[in-house]
């Protein structure tokens, strides 16, 4: 497919959600280097439970708005619920920047989670149903990619400040990202609605419209007919459908993935990074920021190759190599502190946990960070999509809380040989998960994946068991 093929708004939909990518992703690398400024600030024990809970209540935030964010852009629409997320960012992250104690920080970071998590629903929603087929996959990991982007860009910012006086430090680290959300505004004004939303509403000559701007080289007619049999033929559009057949099955799966995706640690390695290098023996806080920064730089590489592969590779390769690589990884983590002499390690140790560290987060972000927006978006009909990817992002988010509110306790109490033991278990019972109920869904039209869950797991005409 040549660039010239690709339609204008298509560009648009995917600089403005690669926009929002980025936000994302700096909110959360960002307070892995704030944290380390902000406790000394209000007085807080580094290692003690209201730093883990500062860290935690933007996570907190975003499962209540990943629950609500189905509900939210199927009542609102799309377009709407996207542009009032960047109010939020640009409201929250100041409000966290101006924070004058510990509680302020702490209900500004659940505000601007509430947020993200309304965002984490409506973006790869908005992505899927604005941009052709044949480029959704490619343009939905373009969001991973951005992410990827934000995290570094906090570090990076974490480095840059690390040797401002006072509180200035770690405010700017927290307010910068206000700055690309104000900036967004205008171009998200000027996005249209999608046409499949609009459909469901009965606003079909304004669903002609937004396919022109779209997709112009489709059969207009065709799309449309197309979406209006799959709404003749749906029925409620209650969350209780995806818990009953056919939908049970998917619901299954993405409760699943989402749950595996977080729990297996990647939030671990990204919100208390420089933790784990300090525990691994790196002294000062800018060489651990430092080493943090390195290693997501280099997962950028790796996502970068999920983007460029996952509308030829297909889903279920991806996802299955992404999570070996993190088994291999966590793997080298258990044997780093393993071998650990005492208190010290040595250079080799130090090098075979950054290399560890480096890993978890190539594997993640080449297979369950790329997919988790492919999957959430495409594995409900249009009345259920935004139910779907709430309860996947739902579960996602439950098992975050679980990682970044107990990780250190964890880490301190059973050290880092039995901490990457257990996500590595975990990992692999992922694999083992995906390898069973994950399907292929490239090239597949959204209406076509409707019809596999539908069909009990298997692609209608196609023989029993095939993925």
């Amino acid at each position: 497919m040549t660039t010239s093929s690709i339609p204008r708004s298509a560009w648009v939909v995917a600089i403005s959600a690669a926009t929002l990518g980025v936000i994302y992703g700096y909110d959360g690398s960002n307070i892995a280097g704030a944290q380390l400024y902000f406790a000394d600030y209000f007085g807080l024990p580094g290692d003690g439970g209201t730093v883990e809970t500062i860290v935690t209540a933007v996570v907190y935030g975003e499962l209540v708005g990943a629950l609500a964010g189905g509900f939210i852009i199927n009542r609102f629409g799309r377009r709407p619920t996207i542009i009032t997320v960047a109010f939020g960012y640009v409201v929250f992250c100041l409000a966290s920047a101006f924070s004058i104690s510990p509680l302020m920080l702490g209900v500004s970071r659940v505000l601007l989670g509430l947020t993200i998590g309304v965002s984490l629903i409506a973006v790869p929603v908005f992505v899927a149903e604005s941009v052709p087929a044949r480029i959704r996959g490619a343009t939905l990991v373009a969001y991973q990619v951005a992410a990827v982007v934000g995290i570094i860009i906090g570090y990076l910012g974490a480095l840059a400040l690390s040797g401002w006086s006072g509180s200035l430090n770690w405010r700017f680290m927290l307010g910068l990202a206000a700055i690309p959300a104000l900036l967004l505004i205008p171009a998200l004004l000027r996005l249209p609605e999608t046409a499949r939303w609009l459909m469901l509403k009965g606003r079909v000559d304004e669903a002609r419209a937004s396919l022109r701007r779209t997709d112009p080289d489709a059969d207009i007619e065709a799309e449309i007919a197309e979406m209006q049999a799959a709404i003749t033929g749906e029925r409620g559009g209650r969350i209780n459908e995806m818990l009953r057949k056919p939908y049970l099955r998917a619901t299954i799966f993405v409760v699943g993935l989402g749950f595996f995706i977080q729990i297996t640690g990647i939030n671990a390695t990204v919100a208390y990074g420089p933790k784990i290098f300090q525990a691994m023996g790196i002294d000062t806080n800018t060489e651990s920021i430092l080493m943090s920064t390195l290693v997501q730089a280099i997962a950028l590489i790796a996502v970068l190759a999920s983007m460029s592969v996952v509308d030829r590779w297909g889903r279920r390769p991806i996802l299955l190599t992404g999570i070996s690589i993190m088994i291999v990884s966590q793997l080298a983590m258990v044997v780093t502190f393993a071998t650990q002499d005492g208190e010290t390690f040595t250079t080799a140790q130090i090098a075979l946990g950054f290399i560890g560290l480096a890993g978890i987060n190539i594997g993640f972000v080449f297979g369950f960070g790329a997919l988790v927006w492919v999957y959430s978006s495409e594995s409900f009909p249009a009345r259920l999509r935004g139910y779907g990817s709430s309860a996947m992002l739902g579960s996602d988010l439950l098992a975050n809380i679980i990682i970044v509110q107990f990780f250190l306790t964890v880490l301190n109490t059973i050290g880092g040989a039995w901490s990457f033991t257990l996500f590595a278990i975990l990992a692999g019972l992922a694999w083992i998960f995906v390898w069973r109920l994950a399907p292929e869904t490239r090239g597949r039209e959204l209406e076509e994946i409707q019809g596999y869950w539908e069909n009990g797991g298997t692609w209608p005409n196609e023989e029993k068991g095939a993925r």
